[in-house]
Protein backbone atom coordinates (compact mmCIF):
# COMPACT_ATOMS: atom_id res chain seq x y z
CA UNK A 1 0.00 0.00 0.00
CA UNK A 2 1.42 3.39 -1.01
CA UNK A 3 1.46 6.45 1.18
CA UNK A 4 -0.80 9.31 0.21
CA UNK A 5 0.25 12.93 0.17
CA UNK A 6 -1.12 16.23 -0.99
CA UNK A 7 -0.24 19.87 -1.32
CA UNK A 8 -3.46 21.77 -0.72
CA UNK A 9 -3.78 25.47 -1.41
CA UNK A 10 -6.60 27.21 0.41
CA UNK A 11 -7.38 30.70 -0.83
CA UNK A 12 -9.03 32.59 1.98
CA UNK A 13 -11.54 35.33 1.46
CA UNK A 14 -9.83 38.74 1.81
CA UNK A 15 -8.77 39.38 5.39
CA UNK A 16 -9.57 35.83 6.55
CA UNK A 17 -6.19 34.10 6.04
CA UNK A 18 -5.10 34.28 9.69
CA UNK A 19 -8.41 32.93 10.99
CA UNK A 20 -8.32 30.12 8.43
CA UNK A 21 -4.71 29.39 9.33
CA UNK A 22 -5.65 29.17 13.02
CA UNK A 23 -8.37 26.61 12.25
CA UNK A 24 -5.91 24.56 10.18
CA UNK A 25 -3.33 24.76 12.99
CA UNK A 26 -5.96 23.34 15.36
CA UNK A 27 -6.48 20.49 12.89
CA UNK A 28 -2.72 19.93 12.78
CA UNK A 29 -2.59 19.75 16.57
CA UNK A 30 -5.43 17.21 16.59
CA UNK A 31 -3.64 15.16 13.90
CA UNK A 32 -0.73 14.55 16.28
CA UNK A 33 -2.76 11.76 17.88
CA UNK A 34 -3.69 10.14 14.56
CA UNK A 35 -0.99 7.58 13.78
CA UNK A 36 -2.01 7.34 10.11
CA UNK A 37 -1.28 11.06 9.68
CA UNK A 38 2.48 11.29 9.26
CA UNK A 39 2.84 14.95 8.23
CA UNK A 40 0.41 17.87 8.45
CA UNK A 41 2.12 21.23 8.05
CA UNK A 42 0.48 24.62 7.65
CA UNK A 43 2.35 27.09 5.43
CA UNK A 44 1.75 30.75 4.61
CA UNK A 45 2.80 32.40 1.37
CA UNK A 46 4.65 35.73 1.33
CA UNK A 47 3.69 36.15 -2.34
CA UNK A 48 -0.02 35.41 -1.93
CA UNK A 49 -1.55 37.24 1.05
CA UNK A 50 -4.73 35.12 1.03
CA UNK A 51 -3.07 31.70 0.52
CA UNK A 52 -2.62 28.97 3.11
CA UNK A 53 -0.84 25.80 1.97
CA UNK A 54 -1.18 22.46 3.74
CA UNK A 55 1.44 19.78 3.22
CA UNK A 56 0.13 16.38 4.31
CA UNK A 57 1.26 12.76 4.25
CA UNK A 58 -0.91 9.82 5.30
CA UNK A 59 -0.19 6.12 5.60
CA UNK A 60 -2.67 5.55 2.74
CA UNK A 61 -5.34 7.28 0.68
CA UNK A 62 -7.92 5.27 2.62
CA UNK A 63 -6.63 6.66 5.93
CA UNK A 64 -6.89 10.18 4.59
CA UNK A 65 -10.43 9.58 3.34
CA UNK A 66 -11.44 8.03 6.68
CA UNK A 67 -10.10 11.07 8.54
CA UNK A 68 -12.64 13.25 6.76
CA UNK A 69 -15.45 11.30 8.48
CA UNK A 70 -14.14 12.15 11.95
CA UNK A 71 -16.64 14.37 13.80
CA UNK A 72 -13.91 16.81 14.90
CA UNK A 73 -12.66 17.07 11.33
CA UNK A 74 -16.17 17.71 10.07
CA UNK A 75 -16.58 20.46 12.68
CA UNK A 76 -13.31 22.10 11.62
CA UNK A 77 -14.36 21.95 7.97
CA UNK A 78 -17.70 23.56 8.84
CA UNK A 79 -15.91 26.42 10.65
CA UNK A 80 -13.44 26.91 7.80
CA UNK A 81 -15.82 26.79 4.82
CA UNK A 82 -17.22 30.33 5.20
CA UNK A 83 -13.64 31.69 5.14
CA UNK A 84 -12.55 29.90 1.95
CA UNK A 85 -12.74 31.41 -1.53
CA UNK A 86 -11.13 28.43 -3.25
CA UNK A 87 -9.25 25.16 -2.83
CA UNK A 88 -6.70 23.49 -5.08
CA UNK A 89 -5.31 20.05 -4.23
CA UNK A 90 -2.33 18.33 -5.78
CA UNK A 91 -2.23 14.65 -4.76
CA UNK A 92 1.23 13.07 -4.61
CA UNK A 93 2.77 9.72 -3.71
CA UNK A 94 5.49 10.28 -1.07
CA UNK A 95 8.45 7.96 -1.59
CA UNK A 96 10.85 9.06 1.15
CA UNK A 97 13.03 11.78 2.56
CA UNK A 98 13.68 13.47 5.86
CA UNK A 99 10.62 13.27 8.06
CA UNK A 100 9.23 10.11 6.52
Amino acid sequence: MSKYGAYVKFTAKPGQRDTLSDILLEAAAAARTVKECEVYIINLSDAEPDAVWVTEVWSSAEAHKASLDNPDTKASIARAMPLIAGVESIPVVPVGGKGL
